[in-house]
């Protein structure tokens, strides 16, 4: 936490994600609903219309439709991190899960915080910073003392 009182850290990449090929940060989706309830029905319609076409464009991602007596439909998304993220989408459509299913997919699991600098490295140059005169001969850039005039 900062003197501000939000919390801030540096821009980080996931686990080195893009050093290699691209992991995505979703590991499993679980969606819990009610067979009966009627503030399942966007959750129940989902899965009879548009579950089977997420699971094939997100093929990394294991989505578990799990019906049971549950008060309120919730979409659980855990992430490879441990992160563990509960949506509850009661009254929500088929549409509007699918988004949010989207977005969950999408995201890696840490906390939306600010950043502090778009940019860090965690081994900074020992050479100092750059200025003018860097690269250029000594000779422009010592001074010996003066000589005095005879």
């Amino acid at each position: 936490m900062t003197s501000r009182g939000s919390p801030s850290r540096f821009l980080t990449s996931v686990l080195h994600n893009g050093v290699g090929r691209y992991v995505r940060q979703l590991q499993r989706l679980q969606l819990l609903f009610s067979p009966t309830a009627a503030d399942a029905r966007g959750a129940r319609q989902f899965v009879e219309e548009v579950a089977v076409d997420f699971a094939r464009q997100h093929p990394d991602v294991v989505l578990y439709v799990r019906p049971c007596f549950n008060p309120t439909p919730v979409l659980v998304a855990e992430y490879l991190n441990g992160t563990v993220r509960e949506e509850f989408i009661p009254s929500k459509t088929s549409e509007e899960i699918l988004q949010l299913a989207t977005k969950l997919a999408g995201q890696s699991g840490l906390d939306i915080i600010r950043i502090r600098k778009p940019f860090h490295t965690d081994n900074p140059s020992i050479q100092g910073q750059w200025h003018p005169l860097t690269n250029k001969p000594s000779i422009l850039t010592v001074r010996g003392p003066r000589l005095q005039a005879q």
